[in-house]
This record gives C-alpha cells, sequence and structure tokens, in this order.
C-alpha cells in the first residue's frame, strides 16, 4: 500500500532534492580539491581531516531543511477532565464563605487538558503520521501546518504496541507538502541525520546530529525497533519526522532517555521500516493486521544452551504452544529453538515476533527450528493476531490429571507435591494447569538460586513431560545420572511456561 506514503510525494521530494544538489556538488568539488592539494596541505597543516572526511561533512543543512519543514505539522490534542471528589470544606447553608468557595472551588465542572506534539504529512490527501501517545485519550485534535493554518483532525486508526497512529485532515484549497519513508535498514551508525517538530510548543524547530546506534530495544513494547540519534530531541518532539540527507524519513522521533527532562543526546526513533507498514495497515484497515504464531518464547541462557545441546545463544526458544494454534497444526513443540523464519535468522529472540507481525498471513511460510540436536523444516500457516486476542485462544495451554503426596529433593532444595485440588486453590492454579507443584524451597540452595518460588509449577524435566511425583524423580534422577552441570525445567508462572536452568551444586 505505498501508494499511501510514497507515489504522491515523489515529484515533491525530486524538488526538494534538487534544493539540495547544491551542497552536493561542492561536496564532489571539495573531494577534487582535497586530492589535488592535500600534500601540500599536510606539510602545512600536521592536523587536518582527510580529504574524505572532510568532503563528507555537509556544510549547511539550510537548504534541505527549508524544503522538509513545510511537510512537520503542529500537533495540539485537547481533553475534558473530570473533577472527582467533594468540596472538603463545608459550610452552612446561608454562610458568607459558602459563594466565595463555590465560585473559586467548584469541583463539578471539568477542565480541559492540552498536550503538544508533533507529526508529518504523508500524502496530498492529508493523511498525517504521529505518536499513539500524543493524542491518546484526547477528545478533540487540531493540526497545524508550517504557515499557521490549523485543521480539525479524524483518527484514522492507531497501534499502542509501536506506538503509531494516522490522523486525516481535509485540506481543502491547501496544497500540501507529503514526505516518503525511507529504507532505514540501509542506515548506518554515523550518518547524518535531521530531526523537525515542536518542542515545547517551538513549531518548526531543526536540530542536526547522527545515528548513535540501530536495533536499540527500550522495554516500550513488543517489537521495538529505534534508531538511537544524538540530534536534540525535547517534549513536544513526539512524533515528529527523523530524516536522512535525501530527504526521506527514516523514524519517528518517540522518546528520550533524560532525568531532567530535557535533552541530553540520547533521542530514540521508531525505525521507518516498521513504522511504514503499520502505517500502511492503519489506512486500509483501521487497524493492525499481524502474522499470529501462537507460541510463548524466551531467550536461552548459557545453562539452557548447555542442556539442549545447543552450540550458542543464538535463536528462540520455545517455551509454550497455544491449542489450536497455527504452531500447534504445523507441528511445532515446546522445547523447539526457532533459528529462522520466512527465510530470515532469528539471531536474537526479541526479533522473532517482530518477524512474525510483519509475514504474510494465510500463506504457508517455512520456519527453521532445532529439534533434540536436529535441524528441522516447517511450514506454518499464520493466523491473525487481532482476531486470536479477541476470540480468546490466547489463554488456551494444555491439560493433564491430578494426584497426590510429596517428594523432598536435598539436592536441588525443594519440595514437590502433586496438584490436588486442595493445593490448586492454595495456589490459585486453574484446572488448565498441569504438573507438580513447588511447595518449599531451601534458602541458598541450587532451586533458591536458580530463581525458584513456591508455587512454580514444573511442567516439565528436561526433555520428560511430568505430571506425577513418580515422573519428576525419575526424571530428575536421569538429568542428574546424565553427569550435566545444570537442569532445564519447563515451569508455568502466574500462568505462563518458561524455561528455566538449575545449576547442580
Amino acid at each position: 500500500m505505498t501508494s499511501h506514503v510514497g507515489k504522491q510525494s515523489n515529484l515533491l521530494i525530486n524538488k526538494r532534492i534538487s534544493l539540495f544538489q547544491a551542497w552536493q556538488s561542492s561536496r564532489h568539488l571539495a573531494r577534487h580539491l582535497a586530492l589535488h592539494f592535500g600534500l601540500a596541505v599536510a606539510f602545512l597543516f600536521t592536523v587536518v581531516m582527510s580529504p574524505a572526511l572532510a568532503g563528507d561533512r555537509p556544510q549547511s543543512f539550510a537548504d534541505l531543511a527549508q524544503a522538509l519543514t513545510p511537510s512537520v505539522v503542529n500537533i495540539s490534542t485537547s481533553t475534558l477532565v473530570n473533577r472527582d471528589g467533594d468540596n472538603p470544606l463545608q459550610f452552612p447553608p446561608g454562610s458568607p464563605f459558602e459563594d466565595f468557595f463555590e465560585e473559586f472551588q467548584d469541583r463539578d465542572n471539568p477542565r480541559t487538558a492540552q498536550a503538544l506534539g508533533s507529526g508529518f504529512i504523508i500524502s496530498a490527501e492529508g493523511y498525517v503520521v504521529t505518536n499513539n501517545h500524543v493524542i491518546d485519550g484526547a477528545d478533540a485534535i487540531r493540526v497545524t501546518l508550517h504557515n499557521d493554518r490549523s485543521f480539525d483532525a479524524e483518527l484514522i486508526g492507531r497501534d499502542e504496541k509501536t506506538d503509531i497512529a494516522v490522523l486525516k485532515i481535509d485540506p481543502a484549497d491547501e496544497v500540501l507538502q507529503p514526505v516518503s519513508f525511507g529504507d532505514s535498514d540501509q542506515m548506518r551508525v554515523g550518518d547524518w541525520v535531521l530531526a523537525i517538530g515542536n518542542p515545547f510548543g517551538l513549531g518548526g524547530s531543526v536540530t542536526a546530529g547522527i545515528i548513535s546506534a540501530r536495533g536499540r530495544d527500550i522495554g516500550s513494547g513488543p517489537y521495538d525497533d529505534f534508531i538511537q540519534t544524538d540530534a536534540s530531541i525535547n517534549r513536544g518532539n513526539s512524533g515528529g519526522p527523523l530524516f536522512n540527507l535525501d530527504g526521506e524519513v527514516i523514524g519517528i522521533n518517540t522518546a528520550i532517555f533524560s532525568q531532567s527532562g530535557g535533552s541530553v543526546g540520547i533521542g530514540f526513533a521508531i525505525a521507518a521500516n516498521l513504522a511504514n507498514n503499520v502505517v500502511d495497515q492503519l489506512i486500509d484497515f483501521g487497524q493492525t493486521r499481524r502474522g499470529w504464531l501462537g507460541v510463548f518464547i524466551q531467550e536461552i541462557t548459557p545453562e539452557i544452551a548447555e542442556s539442549f545441546g545447543l552450540e550458542d545463544e543464538r535463536g528462540a526458544l520455545i517455551s509454550s504452544v497455544h491449542k489450536e494454534g497455527p504452531a500447534e497444526i504445523a507441528g511445532i513443540k515446546a522445547g523447539d529453538v526457532v533459528l529462522a523464519f520466512n527465510g530470515k535468522p532469528i539471531d536474537e529472540m526479541r526479533s522473532l515476533p517482530r518477524i512474525v507481525a510483519e509475514s504474510a498471513i494465510g500463506k504457508p511460510i517455512d520456519i527453521v527450528v532445532m529439534r533434540d540436536g536436529k535441524k528441522l523444516t516447517l511450514s506454518v500457516t499464520l493466523g491473525v493476531l487481532e482476531e486470536a486476542e479477541e476470540s480468546g485462544l490466547l489463554a488456551s495451554v494444555p491439560q493433564a490429571p491430578d494426584a497426590g503426596d510429596e517428594l523432598n529433593n536435598e539436592k536441588l532444595g525443594f519440595v514437590l507435591e502433586q496438584l490436588t485440588p486442595e493445593k490448586r486453590q492454595e495456589f490459585s492454579l486453574g484446572n488448565d494447569i498441569n504438573g507438580v507443584v513447588i511447595t518449599s524451597i531451601e534458602a541458598d540452595s541450587a532451586a533458591d538460586d536458580a530463581g525458584l518460588l513456591v508455587g512454580d509449577v514444573i511442567r516439565r524435566v528436561g526433555k520428560s513431560s511430568v505430571d506425577t511425583l513418580d515422573k519428576a524423580e525419575a526424571a530428575i534422577s536421569r538429568e542428574m545420572d546424565n553427569g550435566k552441570t545444570s537442569i532445564v525445567l519447563l515451569i508455568n508462572r502466574s500462568g505462563r511456561d518458561r524455561f528455566m536452568a538449575i545449576t547442580i551444586k
């Protein structure tokens, strides 16, 4: 759906880039002169920058800033906030103070809260991109252009998981100047970038810097892919564009790292390649349509890698599979390590959710997993994440029978008991959770050091499922007799499965 964000802006962008050709020509000239005079200059100035580096530094961003500023907008929102509570000061009827406090402390009247942010135009029809947190909860949204013309904005769609929102204005007789998304994967650490926005309500503010890092995960959501920049970003810049020197949007300015609230040179922008796909879906459907694999995953620790016989900690470890989900239908199992998905290597666990979310829905896709030391290539057809969330499929887990008694393993430092109805009630465990429950942990034991907790349900020891104490005891004995330095357990905590490794003391 690139027509929304690219086709209509090509002509305008080409015109703007021509404004920048003067600098590019001067850069080539500088390189040419440097090659001829570099040796002579070196005799006089031993600390002069090398010709290549000197030629790559722009003398001014003025032409580029002038061309791009009309595409950046200021966004203001207003929200009616009800004042809760009664007047804490009560006076008898007819008191001379009654009218005074009713006039100045009337808590029944709602007040209007206002907020400011930034955005950028992506089509001549009036589509505007910003951050979701800029417009979240707003009763009214107003978009102001560089020439101070303002328009009421309609919310087309928003996505909390990536903090992206799309607005629409009716430009009437106003000729808008849209910009296009660039390829953020082509950007390198050290590349020049420009941030344009509305910091502290100061519209049209331009700052320059470089890309400090790529692929940052700041813990804001499941699909984090941030570009870190030292271009100054402050409050009010949220939702504004981060441009490359070709005038393309390669990021959406979203967050800063600061203890004071002001810029300290550590800003974060959503990578354009992630944002572009979300924006297209919001325009086409009013919401996202992400691929759904139907698994829970976790990182691979060195202890887990050793126990599973893996060469390193690359990949994503599947801790559980949703019943009747795409993964279960494809034959994917808990304990599988995902090495590649849709032809893309999975070097880190956190890259799998993003790749799955962006993959085609309803079409067979290859997934490469490591199982019992062997690589397998399976075919999976992804479902729609949003439909799975609405239908309740995300809550389903396997089932197994109950029994009784307890097992005290002094070597590992925990006591296990069967999941009786009484134990399920004691630890608030549903009937759909099976295994053996930890009822006691010895301080400073192997179990304590591993981070196990009372109430954790052990579902698997090594590669063996355990739903009785006899099976648990036998599986633990086998693992310890194999001479391994650690034992991997699949445990359920608060309804979620995860693998944990116990180092044998």
